[in-house]
């Protein structure tokens, strides 16, 4: 009669653990700390004051979550003269710019948030 309760009991565990799994590789999850509700607030979106003049894409490896997306987006809006949008499907940041911005500097921005540049 123990066995079948400590069966049980590693059921109703291994169950909740494949259950929060899933919902953190769909991004659904909060899987760096710190996001309770960031999938129900809505960041406020930066807006640039001038001309619109390049778009970039940066490919970056390693986000999963609404927490590491507002991450990345905070890192590059700290860069006057940009603009980012994360997209967690496809794991691209498009950065519009309304000044020349050497890729490094963003490439530096996305590496402060915590994640690496694929391209």
């Amino acid at each position: 009669m123990g066995n079948i309760i400590v069966i049980a009991i590693l059921l109703v565990i291994a169950f909740f653990a494949v259950k929060s799994t899933m919902k953190h590789f769909k991004g659904e999850g909060g899987c760096c700390g710190g996001c309770s509700g960031c999938e129900n607030a809505k960041p406020k979106k930066k807006e640039l004051k001038g001309v619109k003049i390049a778009e970039k894409v940066i490919k970056i490896e390693g986000m999963h979550c609404e927490h590491c997306k507002r991450a990345v987006e905070q890192e590059i809006n700290k860069i006057d003269g940009a603009a980012a949008s994360v997209n967690l499907r496809k794991n691209i940041a498009v950065v519009t710019m309304e000044r020349e911005i050497a890729d490094e500097e963003l490439n530096a921005a996305v590496e402060r948030a915590g994640f690496q540049v694929i391209s």
